[in-house]
């Protein structure tokens, strides 16, 4: 097997202080990624459950990661009368759709149709099926993805040096395999919730009540998981929330997927509209940020990510100082991920856990290395929960302050 650390060159890790992040964790063994191990949560707040049953799942699979072992279950019915995902969904907008151009059927558009169209009918399969297909998918797009690929393996080199090659590729294939995972998981969130009846669970969530109830707005950082929009979904059965995009440079994907977040989102902000971020920033809202890509050093600063300088955008610091000067907003974290393992057993639904950090003390501060430092420092924590289900194969460290690093060539 190829070791990425004979051809990466690594920059010296740069140690900060760490700045503690309440919340629940997640143990990865490279030998069976499919299986999550639980550990206690280190947080003292209440968790809130909507999946009793799950327990009783958790402890057969810590106790055995042989699927042959575990007997297959009887299908475990909702209670009757137990409000769906979309009964309890806690949208107060929803914005209006986009209009179909007829340019979307211009032949460079083909392949999407053709793509959508095999996809789309297999989200009403059971959901145990539909992970099969995409742990398929994910195999595949591993083995034909080679660019990608390489940058994913590049990049747990990178992140996860003390780990042994063999390792990184079987965590490499698993984030493959999550994200084939995910793209059924947001078609569902899309067009089929109520698949996801009782099954998340949520810790940290009277942060979020407690910055409601002073009437501060919320800047909520979130990461590009491979659950995608699933993760908002979820979020949505506690309180409505608005995220702020970066359009895709392909239309027609951006219009598909604009009105499908439309059932999700009160506002999907473009990071381009200061006005309107401003604006719903003022009235008190939780505004969903992901700023945990590689957006360059224009708006940015380098600063560790996994104890690599990666670019790492400042914009954080600049929105905590929109809304009411009087009533700042509030800098959390939201973290989402999949407890479950990606081989589901019949009669079994999923589980997933949202974790909501406590606020940024003294944020921002005059320091801007330092403050982007603290919002990484708590990424970096959130990911580690399970790294599996994080986008690797995004090319996370791909500027410096001479412009573009060798890393990936």
């Amino acid at each position: 097997m190829t070791d990425f650390n004979n051809n990466t060159t690594s920059p010296p890790k740069q140690e900060s202080k760490k700045i503690p992040v309440h919340t629940s964790v997640q143990i990865f063994n490279p030998q069976s990624p499919s299986v999550s191990h639980s550990v206690k949560s280190v947080e003292s707040a209440r968790n809130i459950s909507d999946n009793a049953s799950d327990n009783t799942l958790n402890n057969t699979l810590n106790n055995s990661t042989d699927s042959s072992l575990i007997s297959e279950p009887k299908p475990v019915a909702i209670p009757i009368g137990m409000p769906t995902i979309s009964q309890n969904h806690k949208q107060t907008y929803k914005a209006e759709k986009q209009p179909f151009k007829l340019a979307f059927l211009l032949p460079q558009y083909w392949g999407i149709w053709l793509f959508l169209a095999i996809l789309l009918p297999l989200i009403y399969l059971p959901l145990r099926f539909q992970f099969w297909i995409g742990k398929q998918l994910g195999i595949l797009f591993y083995t034909v993805a080679k660019s990608r690929r390489k940058v994913t393996l590049v990049n747990l080199a990178l992140a996860f040096p003390e780990k042994m090659s063999e390792d990184r590729e079987r965590m490499a294939k698993q984030v493959f395999v999550n994200q084939g995972i995910g793209l059924f998981e947001t078609l569902c969130a899309w067009y089929r919730p109520d698949v996801f009846t009782r099954t998340v669970s949520i810790s940290g969530l009277h942060h979020l009540i407690e910055a409601q109830k002073a009437n501060k707005a919320v800047l909520l950082l979130g990461g590009h998981y491979t659950m995608l929009d699933l993760g908002g979904r979820l979020f949505t059965q506690f309180l409505p929330i608005d995220c702020v995009y970066r359009p895709q440079n392909n239309k027609l994907l951006d219009w598909f997927i604009y009105n499908g977040r439309r059932h999700i989102f009160d506002e999907q902000i473009d990071h381009r509209n200061m006005k309107k971020l401003v604006s719903r920033m003022r009235d008190a809202k939780i505004i969903w940020y992901s700023p945990d890509q590689d957006y360059g050093l224009k708006n940015g600063i380098m600063a560790p990510f996994f104890g690599v300088p990666a670019a790492s955008v400042t914009a954080p610091r600049r929105l905590a100082r929109l809304g009411h000067k009087s009533n700042p907003p509030v800098v959390m974290a939201l973290h989402t991920y999949r407890q479950s393992p990606d081989k589901l057993q019949r009669g079994r639904r999923p589980h997933y856990h949202l974790t909501i950090t406590p606020a940024l003390n003294n944020y921002p501060t005059t320091d801007e290395l330092a403050d982007a430092t603290r919002v990484n420092e708590v990424l970096e924590s959130l990911i580690r929960i399970d790294p599996t289900q994080w986008m690797w194969f995004h090319k996370r460290y791909k500027h410096n302050e001479a412009g573009r690093t060798d890393y990936y060539n």
